[in-house]
């Protein structure tokens, strides 16, 4: 497969996309951190089935990294993501630099309401703003007709769908299920930090979500079944659980019986947190 062009600067970036767009090409985005896996192939796929050009940007984005997080630890393997991208058939890679993203002098940030309450907020309170703040830009300098978001980063993707709709920003976002191993594990950068003993652990995570969702689908008890869930869990081996929670799958409120519905989680094995999340059957 030929290499995707690079493009290391928004300058760069734009000339690429404004002479696809003279062609009267479409432009479909997939934004990444890099350290590209199964799942992120999933998405680009989908960029290229509704768009005919692919953007892939890779960019380690500091703002979304509060200082007691993984910022310098979470992976880079740039010359291994090229590959991926050309075996996927992805047409430009966006690799920016930090300095090129947040400039000196740089001041801004974009809040998002709504479905950011909550859930990731309560552990990750800067978590948001550097997401909004960073996709917002990516918009803007690529001005793409589509953007692929995967929904196991399922609060992400209703927070991006909310900052579209409010900023009147011209963007079609588009969700891609999640993309597990055969185990149901949901592959996530972050699982090449756990040994065999913590990807056994892992994998239980998927399981004991998909029977608390059916158990709530069937008796309407998200409290009581959110606790349990919390408590199996904790059993099957993760140290800690930041929440266990039933949401409206539209607007991430509340759940209620009759509702489409998402079922949340978040917990820690060693120094790796993982989220998932699945639907609850109506």
């Amino acid at each position: 497969m030929p290499q995707p062009a690079i493009a290391e600067t928004v300058t760069d970036l734009r000339a690429t996309v404004r002479a696809w767009k003279r062609e009267g090409l479409s432009v479909g985005m997939v934004p990444t951190m890099g350290a590209l896996h199964e799942g992120h192939v999933s998405l680009m796929k989908l960029a290229l089935e509704k768009a005919d050009r692919c953007v892939v940007s890779i960019f380690v984005n500091p703002a979304q990294f509060a200082p007691t997080e993984d910022l310098d630890k979470y992976p880079r393997q740039l010359a291994k993501d090229l590959t991926c991208l050309a075996d996927a058939g992805v047409h430009l890679a966006f690799t920016p630099s930090a300095a090129e993203m947040y400039p000196a002098g740089f001041a801004s940030k974009v809040s998002v309401g709504g479905p950011s309450a909550g859930l990731e907020t309560d552990f990750r309170p800067h978590f948001f703003d550097g997401v909004a703040t960073v996709v917002t830009k990516l918009f803007l300098q690529t001005a793409p007709d589509l953007a692929v978001f995967g929904e196991k980063d399922y609060q992400q993707l209703c927070v991006v769908r909310q900052l579209c709709r409010d900023l009147d920003i011209p963007v079609e976002i588009i969700g891609a299920p999640t993309v597990r191993d055969a185990h149901g594990l949901a592959m996530s950068s972050r699982n090449a930090y756990l040994d065999e003993a913590g990807l056994a652990v892992a994998r239980q995570l998927n399981k004991i979500l998909r029977g608390a969702a059916a158990a709530i689908a069937k008796n309407g008890d998200a409290d009581g079944e959110t606790v349990r869930a919390r408590r199996a869990i904790q059993q099957a081996g993760f140290e800690g659980v930041d929440y266990v929670a039933a949401r409206d799958a539209l607007t991430l409120g509340e759940w209620q019986l009759g509702r489409e519905g998402r079922l949340l989680a978040a917990g820690w094995l060693g120094k790796t947190r993982l989220i998932d999340n699945v639907e609850i059957p109506t």
